[in-house]
């Protein structure tokens, strides 16, 4: 588990293609690496990776096909600034919201406005992902925690202040550019438990109780 709270800038070293998927190396900048072992987690650019190998101010980690076609790694090029954090542990302080380093979707930058010394970043998130995204909720973009200011269909605002700016990739971000998001946890959760029993059937199952809810069926 993560906090969304940046600890370091790093920067991809080496991209790897290995048999579809691929190993990483970065260098992890002011990261704590002397607290780091292999086996630990580390969220890049918001996405949790496992430590394989580490050395005096690097790291690498594997990624999955999985991860490759749901995030922004796949796309990046040595030389690439990415956010890093340690994951929590018990005596740290949550600062900003529960992340779990798992990526829901990949989201577009649609507009970057100077508001005051901050910066407003407006996004427009997949359609599937709009229903978990509330004014004045929790989001995770690109590892970084953020208040969401508004939100108009898929699209959402953000505020980011000029220290964020200055500590993570948000300070180089422009409109276009693609940016990982993570949903709050506690949303997810809540769509599944509100299914009761129908979460045991199989994905696409036809029952009557689904038919009527769609409007198929009559009360």
């Amino acid at each position: 588990m993560f906090t969304g709270i940046i600890q370091a800038k790093g920067q991809l070293q080496r991209k790897e293609l290995q048999g579809g998927d691929c190993r990483l190396t970065v260098a992890a900048g002011k990261l704590a690496m002397a607290e780091v072992r292999r086996g630990d987690s580390i969220a890049v650019n918001g996405i949790c990776l496992t430590v394989i190998e580490y050395g005096s101010g690097h790291f690498s980690a594997d990624v999955s096909r999985e991860t490759l076609s749901r995030t922004t790694l796949g796309e990046l090029e040595a030389g690439a600034a990415l956010n890093l954090e340690l994951a929590l542990t018990p005596a740290a302080r949550l600062g900003g919201h529960i992340v779990s380093g798992h990526v829901d979707g990949v989201g577009v930058v649609g507009s970057r406005v100077q508001d005051g010394r901050s910066v407003r970043f407006r996004i427009d998130a997949p359609a599937n992902l709009a229903k978990y995204i509330a004014e004045k909720g929790s989001i995770c973009i690109d590892g970084v925690s953020l208040t969401v200011n508004r939100v108009d269909g898929c699209a959402f605002d953000v505020n980011v202040v000029p220290h964020t700016l200055a500590e993570t990739t948000l300070g180089e971000t422009c409109a276009g550019r693609r940016v990982n998001l993570e949903v709050d946890l506690l949303a997810r959760y809540l769509e599944r438990l509100m299914l009761g029993d129908a979460a045991a059937r199989p994905a696409g199952s036809l029952t009557r109780e689904s038919l009527r809810g769609h409007g198929f069926i009559a009360e």
